[in-house]
């Protein structure tokens, strides 16, 4: 990476990549798409869809300053560099949500990858009851949501387009 003038670094593609900010990880910048479309995650981004039989869905209600916010979606974020995408959804699902990674079991990853950027689902099966906690400023709110009605929500443009395959495979 070089730096440029102004408050961006450019890659070896001669790309824009915002600076991150102090204390953040530096996974934590925008990609922008060729067609301007921009991505959270520099290395790209992962969420934890945590089901449980009888509870259903663990949606997280985005906060209204956030990309796309107002929307229900699954609490996630940005990768770490050198980060997997399985340790990015729990790292993301505990800071966000509180869940415990030691209670839930991976049941299987959907890869979404425009070839500059990917975002990972990451669905695990909750082997017990928990209640999640708002733990950061990224959501309004936290509720467990039947599979039924994850649809009637105001769901995040991503999740409400990979939600119909993702409840497919639920089980």
């Amino acid at each position: 990476m070089t730096e440029s003038s102004g408050a961006d670094l450019t890659d070896a593609r001669g790309s824009a990549v915002p600076r991150t900010l102090p204390n953040r990880d530096s996974g934590d910048a925008w990609v922008h798409a060729p067609d301007g479309r921009k991505y959270w995650g520099r290395f790209g981004a992962a969420g934890l869809l945590v089901h449980h039989r009888r509870l259903g869905v663990l949606l997280q209600h985005r906060a209204v300053w956030s990309h796309f916010g107002d929307t229900w979606g699954l609490p996630g974020g940005a990768r770490h560099e050198n980060e997997t995408a399985i340790e990015a959804a729990l790292r993301e699902a505990r800071e966000e949500a509180g869940v415990p990674a030691h209670l839930v079991q991976l049941k299987f990853t959907s890869l979404f990858d425009l070839g500059f950027w990917s975002y990972t689902t990451v669905v695990v099966e909750a082997t017990e009851e928990f209640e999640p906690v708002i733990s950061d400023q990224e959501s309004i709110a936290l509720r467990w949501v039947s599979a039924d009605s994850v649809s009637e929500l105001a769901l995040h443009p991503g999740f409400a387009s990979s939600w119909p395959a993702l409840r497919g495979r639920l089980g």
